[in-house]
C-alpha cells in the first residue's frame, strides 16, 4: 500500500469535494480534522482520521508522519471575523506548522492552497500566476493569505521543501456555505434589498475543476515548483445575477446600490458588528466591500495547457450551487 496523501482541511468546502475525487481515483488519504469536525463522510471514504488542529504542533507531526504528500487547504476564508486574530493564528502561524513538519519529514510534495485575492489588483489585467501583486491587498483573509505564501515560499528555499501552489478564483459549487454560496442563496430567498456592486468583476471557478486541478497537479512526477491560477471565467456581478435569474426563475433586486453608497454601507455596518458581535448584514462588511469594488481578474488558462484542466462553464457551476443550496 502506498503512503497516504495528507489533506488539512478535508471536511471544508473545497476539501469535501476534493476528498471524494482522490478517493474515486484510487488514493490512500488521510485527514487532519477537528474534534468538533463531522467526518462520518470521511469514514465512509475510508479516509484515515488524525483529530487535530494546524495551530497544534503535535497533532500536526502525528498527521504528517509517513506521507510522502501534503495538501494544505485549511485556512479561515471568510470576509468577517469577530476576533479577526483567527486569521493569523490559522492562516500564517497553522501554515507555518504544517510546512515545517512536511519539511522535516522530507515529503516529496507540499501543495499549497492560496488564492487570487493575493494578488489583489496588479497593473496586467487580466493577471496570471507569474505577474507581480498589485501595491495592495483588500481583506485580512488576503493579507494574511498571501503571508502564508511568503512562509512556505521560505521553506522552500532553506528547508528545500518541495512546493507547488494553486490560486482558485471564487469557487461555486453545490455545499457552500461560504460568501459565493451565502449570496447565491441571498439572492434565492430575496434577502437583498439592493444589488451591489453590480460592474465590477471577479473571476469566478466550480469546484469540481479546482478539486480535478489538484488530483492532476498530484499525479505529475514535475509538480514542485508549480504554479497554477484555476478559474478562466470573469464576470460582473451583474451578469451573475442575471444567470441567477436564468437558471431559477428568482425575481432580482429591483435596484442597484451605487458603489459609494455599498462601500459607506459596509462601512457602518462592520461598525455595527464590532458592537453586536455578529456578522455584517447581508455579508456586507468593508472587507468584501473593498474587495469587490476592485475586482479581481485572473487568467487561468495556463492550468487547461499545462494539466488538462477543462473549466465547467459558468452556467453549469450556478446551476450545481443552487441545487446544492
Amino acid at each position: 500500500m502506498t503512503d497516504p496523501i495528507l489533506l488539512t482541511g478535508a471536511t471544508g468546502f473545497i476539501g469535501r469535494h476534493l476528498t471524494r475525487q482522490l478517493a474515486a481515483a484510487g488514493y490512500g488519504l488521510r485527514a487532519l480534522v477537528r474534534s468538533t469536525s463531522d467526518t462520518t463522510e470521511l469514514q465512509q471514504l475510508g479516509v484515515e482520521i488524525v483529530e487535530g488542529d494546524v495551530t497544534d504542533w503535535e497533532s500536526v507531526c502525528r498527521a504528517v508522519e509517513g506521507c510522502r504528500r501534503v495538501v494544505h487547504l485549511a485556512n479561515i476564508y471568510s470576509m468577517w471575523e469577530q476576533d479577526p486574530s483567527v486569521y493569523r493564528r490559522v492562516n500564517v502561524e497553522g501554515t507555518r506548522r504544517v510546512a515545517q513538519a512536511a519539511a522535516e519529514s522530507g515529503v516529496d510534495l507540499f501543495l499549497h492552497i492560496s488564492t487570487v485575492a493575493v494578488f489583489g489588483r496588479p497593473h496586467e489585467v487580466p493577471f496570471h500566476e507569474r505577474c507581480a501583486p498589485g501595491p495592495e491587498l483588500f481583506s485580512e483573509y488576503a493579507r494574511t493569505k498571501f503571508e502564508a505564501d511568503r512562509v512556505v515560499e521560505e521553506f522552500a528555499v532553506s528547508h528545500r521543501l518541495p512546493l507547488a501552489i494553486l490560486y482558485p478564483g471564487s469557487v461555486l459549487g453545490p455545499g457552500d456555505q461560504k460568501s459565493s454560496g451565502r449570496y447565491v442563496d441571498d439572492i434565492l430567498h430575496r434577502r437583498l434589498p439592493m444589488a451591489v456592486f453590480s460592474d465590477d468583476v471577479m473571476t469566478w471557478v466550480h469546484v469540481r475543476d479546482v478539486a480535478d486541478a489538484v488530483t492532476r497537479l498530484l499525479g505529475r512526477d514535475d509538480a514542485a515548483g508549480a504554479r497554477y491560477v484555476v478559474g478562466c471565467h470573469r464576470l460582473t456581478m451583474h451578469q451573475i445575477n442575471d444567470i441567477i435569474h436564468q437558471v431559477s426563475g428568482v425575481q432580482l433586486p429591483r435596484f442597484e446600490m451605487p458603489d459609494w453608497l455599498a462601500r459607506l454601507s459596509a462601512r457602518m455596518l462592520t461598525g455595527l458588528s464590532a458592537v453586536t458581535g455578529r456578522a455584517p448584514m447581508w455579508g456586507l462588511s468593508t472587507d468584501i466591500a473593498r474587495t469587490m469594488s476592485h475586482s479581481i481578474q485572473a487568467d487561468g488558462r495556463r492550468a487547461e495547457r499545462e494539466l488538462g484542466v477543462e473549466y465547467t462553464d459558468i452556467h453549469t457551476a450556478l446551476e450545481d450551487t443552487i441545487r446544492g443550496n
